[in-house]
């Protein structure tokens, strides 16, 4: 028999949970709750971690967790605290018993693993202090906090040309830094004339605000929150992977109707659980994360990882800001998953520590997962695709003013970007092979590289059994009705970083065979084929030297911009007549043929054809499309809504 439990701040964990007499605390509530059952929290801060024990049957049968209907919740992974004693000048501090933080003390941790990279010397936790909803910054040392000056760090990365030095410019003045010993914690922060203990200030002191301890607890809705402040550890793909909020290695969560924010690394996880790997590389130094990252895939189909146990997640109609790592992040357990209609901002923007798994989504192994209708700025980068993405579809999304608004890495396909806006100046790295790439508007650089030094996996078409690993040798793409914009500052902002690649399939094959004799290194010598038609070059963007029916003009300047207005935003370009005449078709699953490593084609996750015939916007194209995402772009002046 279904159960309805309610929560609220007037509650009592010993009442029955009815209406009338509810729990105090969502926990209580979350101990009780079977498959069916619905758990309604009324408005009020909750600061707790939530532990879901129990887990839904089926899609029909889940366990729901709400917020009362017009009632403000939310729920922190912190504490207020009003203990702070001044010590000089405007520096304060809280002397804390390290038994205030129970088996956790995110100021005795320090943010580790695998693909972490720090300054010389200088490590950062997991905790944070807040002065009335604003984080600050951690200082370096205590002096700092006392003397607090601007500062720009640089940081050597020995990654992409991106990433060769990395600045740091700290803008704000507000800084804390912790001290602990096996008895005490003592936090300073610099609260510059303001008395901590009249304001709100808080602290992280959970590691989670919703999260179960246990995983395959399938099918939980969570819906309606606020949640924040949570003291989130560093995940990278070969560890634990906890947010904020997530499903922890399960099945058939929906995620939606969410505000969540200030995790100090990852706000939602869809991610993997210890068993198949935590962080090694690190921990051992026995061998590269790399070679721990795929054993990780070996473990996982060990323990059960399908589509019949693990991923189907819907996260949708998100707010998700102000994080330090991800929004969203995930490897292997978001297979199969559904992400729409989220707005993701500020992700990674404090650079106080800095990894090779950051971005406003962070997925490996999305194997058939939709990914659209999001909107993702100011973010270092917007979205990363990782190991694996197979089967996963991008369209309809809307990225502007991040570092760079895509990278797909060491894939082997087929994977298809349609429909999408990428007005940052910085569009994507291709580490990968066998991608499509259609009707998109591209404001930005692409850096191309091939990757022969890492074989990874792919897989059986639509599952998570593996067929086999391959290196990237670049290419294999195809790109068709994009609009590329160049500009000042901006290199190899079209195709022609392919030109040295062959033009079809077959140019591939008889130029294999003038190699001679021989296996791998023959496939080595010879450049992978591309596919590339009908996209538009202006404002110094390049296509491919052996394109057909493309339109270019050097000198033109759309002056794309994307403006906000209240809760709107709107995408402006001016556009020229003949970029509207280019012999384009609308693109299929057979105009994308097949791909050659995985040897798949382009069809959607239940094995259908896919035909782009709708675009950004849900109109339906015409015969003849439009190049980039919006078929209504007419000659002129264009001002088109596309978000709110």
């Amino acid at each position: 028999m279904k159960k309805e439990f309610h929560v609220a701040v007037t509650g009592c964990d010993f009442a029955e949970g009815t209406k009338e007499n509810p729990f105090r605390t969502i926990s209580k509530a979350a101990k009780v709750a079977e498959t069916g059952d619905k758990v309604i929290v009324h408005q009020g801060e909750y600061r707790e971690w939530v532990k879901p024990e129990h887990s839904g049957y089926s899609n029909i049968n889940r366990i729901v967790y709400e917020a009362a209907e017009g009632e403000k919740v939310i729920i922190k992974g912190s504490e207020r605290i009003q203990s702070w004693e001044k010590v000089e000048g405007t520096v304060w501090k809280a002397v804390l018993e390290n038994s205030f933080f129970g088996d956790y003390n995110p100021y005795k941790e320090i943010l580790s693993g695998d693909w972490l990279i720090y300054k010389s010397d200088v490590y950062r936790h997991p905790g944070d202090v807040y002065l009335n909803g604003v984080s600050f910054y951690e200082a370096d040392s205590l002096d700092e906090v006392k003397n607090p000056v601007e500062r720009t760090g640089v940081v050597d990365i020995p990654w992409t040309q991106k990433f060769e030095k990395i600045l740091h410019p700290e803008q704000t003045i507000y800084r804390w830094f912790c001290e602990a010993d096996d008895e005490k914690t003592t936090i300073y922060a610099n609260f510059h004339g303001v008395d901590p203990n009249k304001e709100l200030v808080e602290i992280n002191v959970r590691k989670c605000c919703f999260y179960p301890l246990k995983t395959g607890l399938n099918y939980i809705t969570v819906r309606g929150f606020e949640m924040a402040q949570a003291a989130c550890p560093w995940t990278p793909p070969t560890a634990d992977q906890p947010g904020l909020l997530g499903a922890n290695w399960s099945k058939g969560w929906i995620i939606e109707n969410n505000i969540i924010h200030d995790a100090k690394c990852s706000a939602i996880s869809i991610g993997k659980e210890a068993s198949t790997g935590h962080n090694l590389c690190t921990r051992t130094h026995q061998k590269p994360g790399y070679q721990y990252q795929m054993e990780a895939v070996f473990r996982a189909l060990q323990i059960g990882w399908s589509k019949e146990k693990i991923g189907s997640h819907i996260i949708r109609n998100n707010v998700i800001y102000d994080c330090g790592q991800n929004g969203i992040v995930g490897h292997m357990g978001g297979v199969f998953s559904e992400i729409y209609n989220n707005h993701i901002y500020n992700i990674a923007i404090k650079h106080e520590f800095f990894g090779y798994e950051i971005a406003g989504i962070k997925l490996h192994a999305a194997i058939d997962v939709k990914i659209h209708n999001n909107r993702i700025h100011n973010c270092s980068l917007g979205t990363w695709l990782d190991w694996q993405a197979q089967g996963v579809r991008l369209n309809n999304n809307l990225y502007y003013n991040n570092d760079r608004d895509l990278m797909v890495e060491v894939s082997h396909g087929p994977y298809l970007i349609d429909n999408n806006i990428f007005a940052s100046d910085y569009t994507f790295d291709n580490f990968s092979q066998g991608g499509a790439y259609v009707n998109n508007l591209c404001c930005g650089k692409l850096h191309l590289t091939k990757v022969l030094d890492r074989s990874t996996p792919y897989h059986f078409p639509h599952t998570t059994e593996v067929a086999g690993t391959a290196v990237v040798y670049g290419g294999d793409d195809r790109f068709y009705n994009n609009i590329f914009v160049g500009g000042e500052g901006i290199e190899n902002s079209g195709t022609a970083g392919y030109n040295p690649n062959t033009a079809s399939f077959e140019e591939f094959v008889a130029t294999v065979l003038t190699k001679g004799v021989g296996d791998l290194e023959v496939f080595k010598l010879t450049e992978q084929p591309v596919y590339i038609s009908a996209n538009a070059y202006v404002n110094g963007a390049e296509g491919f030297n052996r394109e057909n029916s493309s339109y270019t003009n050097k000198t033109f300047n759309p002056n794309v911009k994307i403006v906000e207005e209240e809760n709107a935003v709107y995408l402006e370009m001016n556009v020229e007549s003949d970029m509207l005449e280019i012999p384009t078709q609308i693109v299929s699953t057979e105009t994308l043929g097949t791909v050659r490593i995985v040897d798949a084609i382009f069809d959607d996750p239940n094995g259908n054809p896919v035909v782009l015939d709708t675009d950004y916007t849900g109109n339906t194209r015409t015969a003849k499309p439009v190049v980039g995402p919006i078929e209504g772009l007419k000659s002129g002046f264009n001002r088109i809504k596309i978000w709110g």
